[in-house]
């Protein structure tokens, strides 16, 4: 991707993360009246917000759903793990509590609960915390059946995301436990529950209906009808799900709706500064997250699920790795390149990741690597159907001390195990390394992964 205006990008970045506006960094356009300065910093604000929008539309509220399996089909959210398996709500609060039911398992999971932009309010992982609980959001007051827990949320609107391990920590196969317990997940209103404790079971659907790919369509729609995408985005920030706007947000707001509500608006050079400033914003966001690079051309941030007002941070790992936990629970790590910064592309060549011994991350759960089309950041369709080599994999050869090397290819290289063999489109793809149960480096993080070299 080339981006433009490096200049004026970097001024822009740095006043977004000084807390300043970008109309005191960079002049507005001509004829825009300032509608290019605000327009970019409403779009990198608020771009989360887009994407839960749209996605909850789509999803019935206050109960749990599940794609059956993982597969390249599934797009809704970016860069999905075939690791664990996922059961999903988004939580409307507002007029009565959610009782959420966890059964006791002896399955390893995880528990998020975050805001309609993706800052996690909480994570939890464990096996130890089954039970009923009521989820209830700002200023309610009632009396909750006997053997519940409340669980106060700080916002109306909330999505929860369950993800269950299909493997142990010492790489047993446990499947067939995860799924029994995401079946037996149950979540409903409390007017429901009063009537059917045992309701509300988990909804398993086929993987097609999550084939809708949020990201492609957002990145089309900003450079092909951008002020389409702002009629959207402006929709999302006033929808009831949206947290109370206060402060800088609650002004940016509402200087946005002034601009692109007023007369000014019909004229030409008005829709084009509204326009660039969409595009503008979007090429900042992607180029914060690629220029979020290590020694060894991974990208990470220590910070994801927990930004703060680190408003570009947010909707830059929003575009590559939505709905993540925090980097507590689990680190990431995604590359594009290869050790020496050229876009990695099987067409010619494969690649080879080798962990050395003690480069191999420390998790209390697992590590992974897994591999994704660029464009939709979805899996890579493959005969073998293999989306992922996992540190559980059954018949992962280690070299000595306990080395890893795991093959990127478009067929299986010769010589190597099929088990070290993660299969890759013969052309541009990317990968990512998930450390689950961070320990050691990966949670102090520190951890610095391996570069990704050619396969000679």
């Amino acid at each position: 991707m080339r981006w433009g205006g490096r200049l004026g990008g970097l001024l822009t970045a740095v006043a977004l993360a000084a807390g300043m506006s970008p109309a005191s960094a960079r002049p507005a356009a001509p004829g825009g009246r300032g509608a290019y300065a605000t327009t970019l910093q409403y779009v990198v604000r608020f771009y989360p917000r887009w994407f839960s929008d749209i996605q909850g539309r789509r999803i019935p509220a206050n109960r749990l759903i599940a794609p059956a399996h993982m597969s390249p089909v599934f797009g809704e959210v970016v860069a999905p793990n075939v690791d664990t398996l996922y059961a999903s709500s988004f939580m409307y609060l507002s007029a009565q509590p959610v009782i959420l039911t966890i059964p006791r398992t002896a399955v390893t999971y995880s528990v998020l609960s975050m805001n309609a932009y993706g800052t996690a309010f909480s994570t939890r992982a464990g096996n130890g915390a089954p039970g009923r609980y009521a989820l209830t959001g700002p200023g309610w007051s009632g009396r909750l059946p006997g053997g519940v827990t409340r669980v106060r949320v700080p916002d109306s609107f909330s999505i929860w995301i369950i993800r269950a391990d299909k493997y142990s920590a010492s790489g047993t196969r446990q499947i067939a436990q995860a799924e029994r317990f995401r079946a037996s997940l149950r979540a409903q209103p409390l007017s429901q529950y009063r009537k059917d404790p045992s309701g509300g079971a988990t909804r398993i659907v086929p993987v097609a209906l999550y084939a809708i790919r949020y990201k492609v369509l957002a990145d089309r729609e900003i450079s092909r009808a951008p002020v389409t995408f702002l009629r959207q985005l402006q929709a999302a920030v006033h929808a009831p799900g949206t947290p109370p706007l206060a402060g800088g947000s609650l002004r940016l707001s509402r200087r946005f709706d002034r601009l692109f509500g007023s007369g000014h608006f019909r004229t030409r050079a008005a829709r084009a500064a509204f326009a660039r400033g969409a595009r503008a914003a979007h090429r900042l966001i992607v180029a914060r997250y690629h220029a979020h690079t290590g020694a060894t051309r991974w990208v990470s941030f220590t910070d994801i699920a927990a930004w703060g007002r680190r408003y570009l941070n947010r909707a830059a790992t929003t575009e590559y790795l939505q709905y993540s936990n925090t980097h507590a629970t689990s680190a990431y790590y995604q590359a594009f390149t290869d050790g020496r910064g050229r876009p990695l592309s099987a067409a010619a060549h494969g690649y080879v990741l080798t962990f050395a011994k003690g480069q191999v991350p420390q998790a209390k759960r697992f590590w992974s690597l897994t591999a994704y089309r660029p464009e939709s950041i979805t899996l890579v369709r493959n005969p073998a159907r293999t989306y992922v080599v996992a540190g559980y994999t059954p018949g992962l050869r280690r070299g000595p001390g306990g080395s890893v090397s795991i093959y990127l290819a478009a067929s299986r290289p010769r010589g190597v195990p099929a088990a070290n063999w993660l299969p890759v489109p013969a052309g541009r793809f990317n990968v990512v390394l998930r450390v689950y149960g961070p320990e050691g480096t990966v949670a102090a993080g520190s951890y610095v992964p391996p570069r990704i070299r050619i396969l000679r």
